[in-house]
């Protein structure tokens, strides 16, 4: 099976250690899990604001003052 060597410093060590504690877990486990939650977190986003942009009409229909549609387009080009 494939490995992987990481190199931290002592603190970011430390705070890894403390992580995984926190969350229960072994050292080695937590390091192979951060990847994989990343990437299903990253899943959730997409799908969340493809969801929310699928909305957006509904919305602005049932919530005309919320904020005006020039303002929302200019927080989506930054994002």
């Amino acid at each position: 099976m494939p490995s992987l060597n990481i190199t931290f410093t002592d603190e970011e060590l430390e705070a890894v250690r403390a992580a995984a504690a926190a969350d229960g877990k072994s050292l080695k486990q937590y390091v192979h899990d951060l990847p994989l939650r990343e990437q299903q977190r990253l899943q959730f986003v997409r799908y969340a604001l493809s969801w929310g942009e699928h909305q957006r009409a509904e919305f602005d229909e049932a919530f005309p003052d919320e904020a005006p549609p020039s303002a929302r387009n200019e927080g989506v080009d930054a994002a």
